[in-house]
């Protein structure tokens, strides 16, 4: 196990499906961030030596990701942010209700809240 931006990361997977384990990494920044430091995405996690993962840590620092608890934090404020000012989607949001236009007839049954 490797511990990385306060995440334990599995040693034998490979660097690209590791990285997407950290919040807010996906798919096409693991790759982004894989391509600028020259890692072969089937490189495995465990193999890199601390100067590279010292690198890598360096990186995701110095570019604009917002990553782990700042995100979520974030997250939270947007939707507390929302039910304050009173928007719909706050609204929708405070009844348990799907936010983006989901129907609601016939689906969406088990994300609404019984009270």
């Amino acid at each position: 196990m490797v511990y990385i931006l306060e995440t334990e990361l599995s040693g034998k997977k490979s660097i690209y499906f590791a990285l997407t384990k950290i919040y807010g990494i996906g798919n096409f920044n693991a790759e982004i961030i894989c391509k600028k430091l020259g890692f072969s995405v089937n490189h495995k996690l465990s193999k890199l030596t601390d100067d590279q993962i010292f690198k890598f840590i360096k990186l995701v620092e110095t570019s604009n990701l917002i990553i782990n608890n700042d995100l979520k934090k974030s997250k939270i404020l947007l939707a507390k942010k929302l039910v304050q000012i009173k928007t719909y989607r706050g609204i929708r949001k405070l009844r348990g209700l799907p936010i983006r236009g989901q129907r609601t007839h016939t689906n969406a049954k088990t994300c609404r809240k019984i009270r």
